[in-house]
């Protein structure tokens, strides 16, 4: 079957002149809402995406150790300071993306919603089980937790009853599996799992505001890397954030 030269300009046209890759280093806890986005923007530009999730801090350590990365996407302006710090950031590109809320989940799909303050009894609420977090020193989530735990003083009484995961979405996955009867996450996080239920939501002053920067790193080059970078700004990025559980950075 022969196709004509119309045809096959009118095909080669619609195709970008040359496909790029993007390699965005994105918190752990951006994966559904990231990966809905990137398969959008190949589908529209033809450039390919290649998201690289873990806890920021590790990314951010990658990022200086060397690794080859675009954009960077993180959960705590501390570690994009961290970046930038070092001077890996291509100035002017820093921007904050997203913002998110911080939840108790459950395994059993029929605990009660509880009141998170100071007269919350979380050890009696986990029983002989384990409260899932993400590193409380260094993963934002963990980081979070532990600091609105600290605040309104039930620290203390769980501290040695932590599981510790790599990152948030692995916390999560521990109450998911039911190896966990609570965990500590984002909000977008559990509206990911329908394996777990939201039995509360930690006050928004227990815990500095939970924020996600985005920059280009000095790395990124192709006009790909600056159209991504824009396209998470989009109106229709900005939708599927929110069904995703996050809300947009003002």
């Amino acid at each position: 079957m022969r196709i004509s030269v119309l045809v096959l300009a009118t095909l080669l046209s619609s195709l970008p002149l040359r496909a790029e890759d993007v390699t965005v280093f994105a918190a752990a806890s951006t994966r559904t809402a990231l990966d809905r986005i990137a398969a959008e923007f190949a589908a529209q530009t033809g450039h390919s995406v290649t998201p690289v999730y873990a806890g920021s801090n590790l990314l951010a350590r990658q990022i200086i150790a060397g690794a080859s990365a675009d954009i960077f996407l993180s959960a705590a302006p501390e570690w994009m300071d961290a970046v930038e710090g070092q001077d890996l950031l291509q100035p002017g590109t820093r921007h904050d993306l997203l913002e998110n809320r911080l939840v108790l989940v459950a395994a059993d799909p029929q605990a009660a919603a509880v009141t998170i303050d100071t007269d919350l009894d979380l050890p009696g609420l986990l029983g002989d089980g384990r409260l899932a977090m993400a590193l409380v020193d260094a993963v934002p989530a963990g980081q979070y937790g532990k600091a609105a735990l600290t605040s309104l003083g039930l620290w203390e009484g769980v501290a040695d009853r932590v599981a510790q995961a790599d990152n948030v979405r692995a916390a999560l996955a521990l109450v998911a599996l039911g190896e966990a009867p609570l965990g500590i996450v984002y909000a977008s996080d559990a509206a990911a799992e329908p394996a777990v239920r939201v039995i509360g939501q930690f006050p928004a002053d227990s815990h500095p505001p939970i924020t996600y920067p985005v920059a280009l790193l000095t790395g990124a080059s192709d006009a790909a890397d600056r159209d991504f970078l824009a396209a998470l700004f989009s109106p229709e990025a900005g939708a599927l954030f929110r069904d995703e559980g996050f809300s947009l950075a003002p």
